[in-house]
């Protein structure tokens, strides 16, 4: 793992997930920096968990747990996301209706 992968992961995560109103949108600029991608970063932070150690994961887990209930309360579940993709279908935040 990389110096700092779990700063930068959590970081995105968060900064997505504090901005202003009741739904979580992309930012305008978001395709052509896919850096900034919300759910590339969780999926970061899943592939992050799995290779820590378990002493160092429940507390990381703990945390983006109270990240992803922010996630889950800002967005609606999207019923044809498994459907129509398999990445989708690989994990919950992944089939999240987000706003353009």
């Amino acid at each position: 793992m990389p110096p700092g992968a779990v700063a930068r992961a959590l970081d995105r995560y968060r900064r997505f997930l504090k901005q202003p109103g009741r739904w979580l949108t992309l930012p305008d600029d978001w395709f052509p920096c896919p850096l900034e991608d919300p759910i590339d970063a969780r999926d970061e932070l899943e592939w992050i968990l799995q290779q820590m150690p378990r002493r160092g994961r429940a507390a990381l887990a703990a945390y983006v747990a109270r990240l992803d209930a922010i996630l889950r309360r800002r967005t609606l579940p999207d019923p044809l996301a498994a459907k129509r993709s398999t990445w989708a279908a690989e994990h919950w935040w992944r089939q999240r209706l987000l706003s353009p």
